[in-house]
């Protein structure tokens, strides 16, 4: 017989392991010194470990592998236990391919964005039209994330996707937290989602001309230089914003996208002239 320690070398697996096993009833002492405590183990035992081991690579728990080492199991009850376990595995497949999925669609938009961090500098630019759903409201800058939400979870409701671009529309900005400002938050829909007091589908205009700023900017500040380093690009190539259409701010990275604490956005304001 082996003590505990000597049979942990012998089938490779620790002593924890070993009276982890006990504690289940996988695998019993041969032999427990009433006076001592001390375990011992006999060399048949070993087939016992390989077996566990051998369980483990199929993906059975200690749980499950339980009646499969100790109790009398007949070839039916082997095999229903093996297709449950198959049925796990291939769950956790669709669901790793999904996981894959989702990741490669974050790759190409990271090079996509990149692409755009290398690009991005001032421009001038059209602006095609787009069916939104859209929330607006008069609140504090600060509440902005809150409309966000609220629209997000209206549109997602009715089948539609909210990881994409997102559009602020400034039809007024306060100057100040404290002080109300007029935003109106948008989402691309692919077809009319129903109306509600608070949500309503329109086409959003396009602009024939228009100055772009693609940029990084900290969602979690109110401290993006971008529309007034446009004003005054546009000045600088004799352009004149347009008055009677606000300022946009769409977000070129999702909420998912995010990685660190900055994410790309572009600033647009409508041109009367160049």
């Amino acid at each position: 017989m082996f003590k505990i320690g000597a049979f942990a070398k012998l089938s490779g697996v620790t002593v924890k392991a070993l009276r982890h096993y006990d504690e289940l009833g996988l695998l019993k002492p041969a032999r427990v010194d009433e006076e001592s405590g001390y375990r011992y183990y006999t060399a048949e035992q070993l087939l016992t470990i390989r077996r566990i081991a051998g369980f483990k690579e199929q993906g059975l728990t200690l749980e499950t592998m339980r009646s499969l080492l100790t109790g009398p199991v007949n070839l039916t009850q082997a095999e229903s236990t093996l297709l449950e376990k198959r049925k796990d595995l291939e769950r956790q497949i669709q669901e790793a391919q999904r996981h894959l999925a989702d990741v490669d669609e974050r790759l190409a938009r990271i090079d996509s964005h990149a692409l755009a961090e290398e690009e991005g500098k001032f421009l001038l630019r059209s602006v095609e039209p787009v069916l939104v759903a859209s929330i607006r409201e008069e609140l504090p800058k600060g509440e902005l994330c809150l409309l966000l939400d609220e629209l997000k979870k209206y549109v997602r409701s009715h089948g539609e996707e909210t990881e994409r671009e997102t559009t602020v529309i400034w039809h007024r900005r306060a100057d100040n937290e404290e002080l109300l400002s007029d935003i109106e938050v948008a989402i691309p829909v692919s077809k009319p989602i129903p109306d509600s007091p608070r949500v309503r589908n329109y086409q959003l205009p396009g602009m024939k001309a228009a100055a772009s700023y693609t940029h990084r900017c900290d969602p979690y500040k109110d401290n993006c230089k971008a529309s007034e380093a446009l004003l005054a690009w546009i000045a600088d190539v004799g352009g004149r914003p347009l008055k009677s259409s606000p300022f946009r701010e769409i977000y070129l990275t999702s909420d998912k996208d995010i990685y660190g604490r900055h994410r790309m956005a572009e600033a647009i304001v409508p041109l009367e002239q160049v």
